[in-house]
């Protein structure tokens, strides 16, 4: 999470909120549509927590990692986007110093948690591509626990040393009606390359080599259509093909989420360059925090599993005796 130095003096020089000018009608509108956004964004996510850590079927290294995801974007949704909306409604940071920086902690942590659980996911479906027999033997749903808890953990040691190296991270004056914190020229440049470039550089290049990859599977298994048996054509394509939709479907999810964060990305980027303008500012970064709600639509729409999870929670069956080891997968 980037958090942009700016010339503060002159921005507060002549600062206040301005008057709300919509009608009362678009303003409960403005508020209601926010509260819907927020709910949807909270029950998707519950949902596919829910699911993962209900049914045993789904206990597996890739949905480890899309359980971590789900809840970063579920904290999103309940801790995140309603004080964000708030604030984009009333052009006006209502709720106080105290927990403007509360606040901050508490994106900047969600945000580059997600953006390095996206990265394991890439990291994930790379390897089970590339090297399928390593995959199965090494990487299990133990070993990914321990790769999400040190992901959390060190995201929460970068938080904490940002905090005490950087002097002006709390200790700053604010302006009335606004929320910004700011870091100086190193941190600066420190923020960006943990918090964007480096993840983004493994992003990037590690779906690109998926692709190519699942290009090679699909020549494989024309291949496999001409020059080999039946039923062994049946379970080996089965297989690739297997890989290559979850690599697809994730890629989708990668996809979405760039075109989320490269916006706050760049123009964060810009912070020194340009005077920053809290509007906009507003804009980018919800964008990032709507990209918590899009999540569980894409399992909807791509997972057939994800579904059915919705269905056997919804009718309550996940209350049944046994209900855990339901086939979903089928």
């Amino acid at each position: 999470m980037n958090l942009t130095e700016f010339n503060q003096s002159d921005r507060c020089e002549h600062f206040s909120c301005p008057e709300r000018s919509v009608s009362p009608a678009v303003y409960i509108l403005l508020y209601v549509c926010s509260a819907a956004v927020v709910l949807l964004t909270v029950c998707g996510n519950l949902l596919v927590i829910i699911s993962v850590l209900h049914f045993k079927q789904l206990h597996t290294p890739t949905n480890m990692l899309v359980l971590s995801l789900a809840v970063s974007d579920f904290l999103v949704g309940g801790f995140v986007m309603p004080s964000m909306l708030i604030w984009m409604i009333e052009s006006c940071w209502i709720f106080g110093k105290g927990y403007c920086i509360i606040f901050w902690l508490i994106a900047a942590f969600l945000i580059i948690v997600s953006i390095y659980n996206i990265a394991l996911i890439a990291v994930d479906r790379y390897l089970a591509l590339s090297n399928p027999l390593f995959y199965i033997n090494r990487v299990s749903v133990r070993i990914t626990h321990i790769i999400i808890v040190f992901d959390w953990c060190l995201v929460v040691a970068y938080i904490l040393l940002l905090m005490y190296f950087n002097e002006n991270f709390i200790n700053f004056q604010m302006c009335p009606g606004e929320c910004f914190l700011y870091v100086n020229e190193v941190w600066f440049v420190i923020d960006n390359i943990y918090s964007f470039i480096f993840p983004l550089s493994v992003i990037i290049i590690l779906y690109t080599r998926v692709f190519v990859i699942a290009k090679k599977h699909a020549t494989a298994i024309r291949e496999l259509n001409n020059h080999t048996r039946p039923k062994t054509q049946k379970i080996t394509s089965h297989s690739m093909k297997s890989e290559r939709k979850a690599a697809k479907v994730l890629g989708i999810l990668v996809s979405v989420f760039l075109m989320c964060l490269l916006p706050y990305f760049i123009y964060s980027l810009m912070g020194y360059v340009i005077e920053i303008q809290t509007e906009t500012f507003q804009k980018v970064t919800i964008l990032v925090c709507l990209n918590s709600t899009i999540n569980p639509v894409i399992y909807a729409l791509f997972y057939p599993w994800f579904r059915r999870c919705i269905k056997l929670i919804i009718n309550l069956q996940i209350f049944q005796t046994d209900s855990a080891l339901i086939n979903v997968l089928s």
